[in-house]
C-alpha cells in the first residue's frame, strides 16, 4: 500500500511536469505564430502609409526648390488629394494648428461626415503608425506627421487606411487559437497521463527487481552465515577437543565460507554490471586455442567424476573479445554442465561459424531443464530445483552473469532441450 502511494505520487509529479512543459511550448509557439500573422497582415498597410508620406513630402520639396510651380498642384477633388499618391484604401485628413479639420467640405463621403465630426487631433503619436477604432466598428491605422509647407494653412497631415479586413482575420485567428488551446490542454492532460505512466513502468520494474534482489541476496547470505555461526558456537562448547574430532564441523564451515565468498563475488559482478562500471577490455583471441585451454582442466574433472567431456572445435580464426569475461562465460557453462550431469553422462563443447558470427555450444546429457522454465533461467537467483542447487552449491547467479557477458559483447545466448536428454547452451558472438 505504501509503495503504491509513492508510485502514484511520483506519477502525478511526472504528469504535472509534462503538462507544464507542453503548455509552455504551445504558448510560446502560439505567441510566435500570432505575432508573425499580425505583423505580416499589417506590414503591407504600413508600407502603403509610409510610401504615401514619402510622396507627399517629396512633392512639396519639389515645389519649395522651384522644380514645380505652385499652380500645377490640383486641389480640386478633395478625396483625390494631389499632395499624396492616389491610393483607394487611404484617405487624408488635413489639420490646422488649432487641431481642427480643414477643407471639411472636401472630405467627401457621408461616412466621414457622419463619423469624423467628433474626431480630435492626437499629437502624442506623431510620426508613428497607430491603430484606432472609430464608432467601435471601423478599424484604421494612421500616420500623423507635420506639414512642412509654410505657405499652407495645413499644419498636420493624417494618412488613414482601413484595416477592417485585417482585424477580421486576426479576430478569427484569435478564436482559432483559443479553441485549439482548449483542445490542446485536453490532449496534453491525456498525453501527460500516458507518458507519466510509461515513465513509471521502468521505475516500478526496477523497484521490484531491486526488492527481489535484496530479498534473495539476504536469504542466500543468511543461510551460510547461520551454518558457520552454529558450527563455530558448537566448537566453543568443547575447547579441549582435538581438531580431528571436530573435522566435520570445520569442513562444513569452510565449505559454507567458500560458498559465501563466491556469492559475494557474483553479487559484486552483477552490481558493477548494473552500474555500467565494468568495461570490457577487448583483444585478439584465437577461438579454438582459447576454448581448448579453458576446457583442459575440466576434462580431468569430468574423468574423475566418471563423465566424458569432448571437444569439436571448427573455428580456426581470431575474434575481438574480453579474454577474462569470455573465460568466465565458458567456466559458468561448464560448471553448470558438470553440476547437473551424473555418472556416464557426456558434456560436449563445439565451436563453429554461423551467419558470420562465432558460435560456442556447450551441451550435456544431464537432467535438463523443463520447457516452461526456459524463460526464467537467466533471471537472478532463479533455480529450477532449489534443493539440488543447494547441494551443488548453486545460488542462481551464474547464468545471469553469463547473459550479461554475452550482452556486453553484443551477442546472444539461448538454451534448448536436447532431443534425447539434457540441455544445450548456444552463444553467438560477433567476430
Amino acid at each position: 500500500m505504501f509503495k503504491e502511494k509513492i508510485f502514484r505520487s511520483q506519477q502525478l509529479k511526472f504528469m504535472i511536469f509534462n503538462l507544464i512543459a507542453f503548455t509552455i511550448i504551445f504558448t510560446i509557439f502560439g505567441i510566435i505564430i500570432f505575432s508573425q500573422v499580425q505583423g505580416t497582415l499589417f506590414k503591407k498597410t504600413d508600407e502603403e502609409l509610409l510610401m504615401v508620406k514619402e510622396k507627399h513630402m517629396s512633392e512639396f520639396s519639389d515645389i519649395t526648390n522651384g522644380d514645380r510651380p505652385l499652380d500645377s498642384i490640383d486641389r480640386t477633388p478633395p478625396n483625390n488629394d494631389q499632395r499624396a499618391i492616389k491610393n483607394p484604401r487611404i484617405f487624408i485628413l488635413n489639420w490646422d494648428k488649432d487641431g481642427e479639420i480643414i477643407e471639411g467640405d472636401q472630405i467627401g463621403s457621408l461616412f466621414y461626415e457622419s463619423y469624423l465630426q467628433d474626431f480630435t487631433l492626437d499629437k502624442n503619436n506623431l510620426d508613428t503608425v497607430t491603430n484606432i477604432t472609430i464608432d467601435d466598428q471601423y478599424h484604421f491605422r494612421y500616420l500623423l506627421f507635420e506639414d512642412t509647407n509654410e505657405d499652407d494653412e495645413v499644419a498636420y497631415v493624417q494618412l488613414m487606411i482601413n484595416t477592417d479586413a485585417e482585424e477580421t482575420i486576426i479576430n478569427n485567428f484569435q478564436k482559432l487559437i483559443i479553441i485549439f488551446s482548449i483542445v490542446f490542454i485536453v490532449l496534453s492532460i491525456s498525453a501527460s497521463y500516458i507518458l507519466s505512466k510509461k515513465m513509471m513502468q521502468p521505475i516500478i520494474l526496477s523497484w521490484k527487481k531491486q526488492a527481489e534482489f535484496v530479498e534473495n541476496a539476504s536469504h542466500e547470505l543468511r543461510t551460510p552465515l547461520t551454518i558457520i555461526q552454529n558450527k563455530l558456537e558448537l566448537l566453543l562448547t568443547s575447547p579441549q577437543e582435538k581438531i580431528a574430532n571436530k573435522f566435520e564441523n570445520i569442513a562444513l564451515s569452510l565449505s559454507e565460507t567458500r560458498r559465501l565468498s563466491k556469492l559475494t563475488s557474483d553479487l559484486l559482478t552483477l552490481a558493477r554490471a548494473d552500474s555500467a562500471e565494468t568495461q570490457l577490455v577487448k583483444q585478439s583471441i584465437h577461438v579454438d586455442t582459447f576454448v581448448k585451454n579453458v576446457c583442459a582442466p575440466y576434462i580431468e574433472i569430468a574423468e574423475s567424476q566418471d563423465k566424458h567431456l569432448w571437444l569439436q572445435l571448427n573455428c580456426d580464426i581470431k575474434m575481438e573479445a574480453d579474454e577474462v569475461r569470455l573465460h568466465q562465460l565458458l567456466v559458468i557453462l561448464l560448471d553448470n554442465a558438470l553440476k547437473y550431469t551424473g555418472e556416464n553422462d557426456s558434456i560436449g563443447v563445439k565451436t563453429y561459424e554461423e551467419d558470420h558470427k562465432i558460435v560456442f555450444e556447450v551441451s550435456d546429457t544431464g537432467i535438463g531443464i523443463k520447457e516452461e522454465n526456459m524463460k526464467y533461467i537467466f533471471d537472478r537467483f532463479y533455480r529450477e530445483d532449489k534443493a539440488r542447487s543447494r547441494e551443488t552449491g548453486g545460488v542462481g547467479l551464474g547464468l545471469s552473469i553469463a547473459h550479461w557477458i554475452v550482452k556486453q559483447h553484443e551477442g546472444t545466448i539461448k538454451a534448448s532441450q536436447n532431443k534425447n536428454k539434457g540441455t544445450t547452451f548456444k552463444v553467438k558472438l560477433p567476430k
